[in-house]
C-alpha cells in the first residue's frame, strides 16, 4: 500500500469516514476485497458515485490514467463480494456489496457523470491506452 492510501486510510477512520486535505468534501469509500491471487484481505480508498440516495455505489478502475486497470479492479472480478466502509463525519458504516462491471452505453453515461463531477477523471481517460475506463457497480448484499 502506497504512503499516500495509508494517509488517506488514516484521515477516514479519524473523522468518521470523510478525510480531508485533497479529499475534502469528495464522497470516500474504503474498498475491502480479497486479492484475486493471494486470496488475502486488501485495502482500498476510492472517490465513488452514488446517483440516488439508497441506490448503488459506483467506482472507477481509473489507477490515475495508468495503462493497466488497478488491481482492486481484479480481485472484484475475481470475488465479486466485498465489503465497503462509508462515512457521515461522525459513524463509520461496513456494507456488504456485490459487485459488477457496468459495461456499454451506460457505463459510459456514469463515468461521464463522475467526469463532469471530477474532471480529473476525464483527464485519465484521455492518459491511459486502454479502451475505456471500467465503471463498477456496487450493490448492498
Amino acid at each position: 500500500m502506497s504512503d499516500n492510501n495509508a494517509q488517506v486510510i488514516a484521515d477516514f477512520q479519524h473523522n468518521g469516514g470523510k478525510p480531508g486535505g485533497y479529499f475534502t468534501n469528495i464522497p470516500v469509500m474504503l474498498l475491502y476485497t480479497i486479492g484475486a491471487k493471494s486470496g488475502l484481505e486488501r485495502l482500498s480508498p476510492l472517490m465513488y458515485l452514488r446517483l440516488a440516495t439508497g441506490g448503488p455505489w459506483h467506482i472507477f478502475a481509473t489507477d490515475g490514467g495508468a495503462p493497466k486497470n488497478p488491481a482492486w479492479f481484479y480481485n472484484l472480478v475475481a470475488h465479486p463480494d466485498a465489503e465497503i466502509e462509508i462515512g457521515d463525519g461522525t459513524t463509520i458504516e461496513r456494507i456488504a456489496v456485490h459487485a459488477q462491471v457496468v459495461e456499454g452505453t451506460e457505463g459510459a453515461a456514469i463515468f461521464a457523470e463522475q467526469a463532469k463531477r471530477y474532471p480529473n477523471f476525464g483527464v485519465y481517460a484521455e492518459q491511459t491506452t486502454r479502451k475505456a475506463i471500467p465503471v463498477v457497480e456496487l450493490k448492498r448484499r
